[in-house]
């Protein structure tokens, strides 16, 4: 039977917070957020969601009462599982109203540490906070999802009447949510960076010394921001977002005990139709300043900076690189080359490739194949991972993998999970890093780091 997806009985107020509406809803299996350019979007209820927990990938299935059956483990790849489900769900004949932005497909993420396996390398650190126990993937499949429009939230969801007591309860639950409470995350200290400067230092330099030695011409090297925290990551999504502006961004709750909220300002990939994908990766960086000479003239500083600009078109060539394995010949094409984006902390150079998908490829095996994304690798791809494997102190989670969602008519986006925080129980995570090249100045990486993120980890420890 095909999956007709229309407008439901339900519409609420368009200035209503997103974070009130999640936490209203919390108690449905599988919520994301995602906001696309000021669109926003809640999914509810998916038919079906896939995770992977180290070696192990797990499968539930929706049943008739809305919620997802305990999870089964399958011996299967997550990958190889995902697209089946897929396949099987485009094979039942999706009817989705015409929308832009979301309407009706896959969300989730695929973190670092699981794209770096798919490369057969090994991040995992003895007594490390990511232990086989946190989800290093997750997928689920969206027919019912909350869309924020012009006339307000909007609920959508397949024509079928199954579902209208699913639909019932959703309702009742989003009638009371001004009632609705949430522990509000606390912390009694501030972060702390995993890496002291000299410590920073220290990894620095072997860095360079495989640059000189030619292993690599860049290798993108990070550190996280740790601190104890208890209540609910979720609380803080409005002023985060407000601090940040993320074009970006994304919410999901895993489980009560494994969040991730990324206010990531970079694309990774964008599934056009008519099969074209574009990719715009950053590379470059300067501080903004509150005074707009002081400001015209670092962004003027990163326009003309020859280091930022060739460490941005090392990566330009390494993403067409990657585009080109399932593209078709000869669509490969760089239409904008060292732009400068401004955010609300800092200046970026970024840059644009697209391409068109050969005719015997899908959006999902691009998606699966290019990950992780050679704007936090270095390059080449996989002698800068080996080396981010032996050198960086923890794994970086989800941290530097891919957030987004993919629609039935294959169009599509995802992001660089940059500019990120995960909470696993009452451990909360930022990160933060840059490419290191032979021109790379040790000092100015550091404080690099701490420009990118200083106001995220502000904005937590003064609440």
């Amino acid at each position: 039977m095909p999956v007709v997806i229309v407008k439901q009985n339900l519409t609420i107020s368009v200035d209503e917070s997103t974070q009130v509406l999640l936490t209203a809803l919390k108690a449905w299996a599988g919520l994301i957020w995602l906001a696309d350019d000021a669109q926003s979007v809640i999914g509810l209820c998916p038919r079906w969601q896939v995770s992977q927990y180290a070696a192990q990938s797990q499968l539930q299935l929706r049943g008739n009462d809305g919620q997802l059956s305990k999870a089964a483990k399958i011996t299967d790849g997550f990958a190889q599982v995902v697209q089946q489900q897929w396949q099987n769900s485009l094979l039942e004949g999706w009817q989705s109203p015409r929308l832009s932005g979301f309407c009706g497909g896959l969300m989730g993420f695929l973190g670092y540490d699981w794209a770096a396996t798919q490369h057969d390398i090994n991040a995992a650190k003895p007594n490390d906070p990511h232990s086989t126990t946190v989800c290093q993937a997750w997928l689920a499949c969206y027919d019912i999802f909350l869309r924020k429009e012009v006339t307000g939230w909007q609920l959508y969801g397949p024509d079928c009447p199954l579902l209208q007591p699913v639909y019932a309860r959703i309702a009742a639950d989003l009638s009371r949510r001004l009632d609705c409470t949430l522990p509000a995350l606390h912390t009694t200290t501030p972060f702390s960076p995993r890496w002291s400067l000299n410590q920073y230092q220290q990894a620095f330099a072997q860095v360079q010394a495989y640059l000189k030695a030619g292993d690599c011409y860049q290798v993108n090297l990070t550190q996280a921001f740790n601190v104890t925290a208890s209540g609910c990551l979720l609380s803080r999504l409005d002023s985060l977002l407000r601090l940040t502006r993320a074009p970006y961004a994304g919410y999901l709750a895993i489980h009560p005990q494994h969040e991730l909220l990324s206010c990531s300002p970079e694309l990774f990939l964008s599934f056009l139709p008519n099969g074209e994908v574009m990719t715009r990766p950053i590379k470059g960086t300067q501080p903004r300043h509150a005074d707009p000479k002081q400001d015209q003239q670092l962004r003027q500083r990163l326009a003309n900076s020859e280091k930022d600009q060739a460490e941005n078109l090392m990566i330009v060539d390494l993403l067409r690189n990657d585009l080109a394995r399932q593209a078709k010949i000869g669509s490969v094409f760089v239409p904008k080359l060292f732009e400068i984006e401004s955010f609300a902390q800092v200046h970026h150079l970024v840059s644009e490739i697209r391409a068109t998908l050969a005719p015997n490829q899908s959006p999902l095996a691009l998606l699966f194949d290019a990950l992780p994304g050679g704007s936090i690798t270095g390059a080449p791809k996989i002698r800068a991972m080996q080396i981010i494997a032996e050198l960086e102190a923890t794994q970086r989670g989800a941290y530097c993998g891919s957030m987004g969602y993919l629609n039935a008519d294959g169009t599509g986006r995802f992001n660089i999970l940059i500019r990120t925080l995960e909470r696993v129980e009452t451990q909360l995570s930022v990160w933060a890093g840059g490419g290191i090249t032979i021109a790379s100045n040790v000092d100015q990486e550091y404080q690099e780091c701490l420009d990118k993120v200083g106001a995220i980890l502000s904005c937590i420890e003064t609440g």
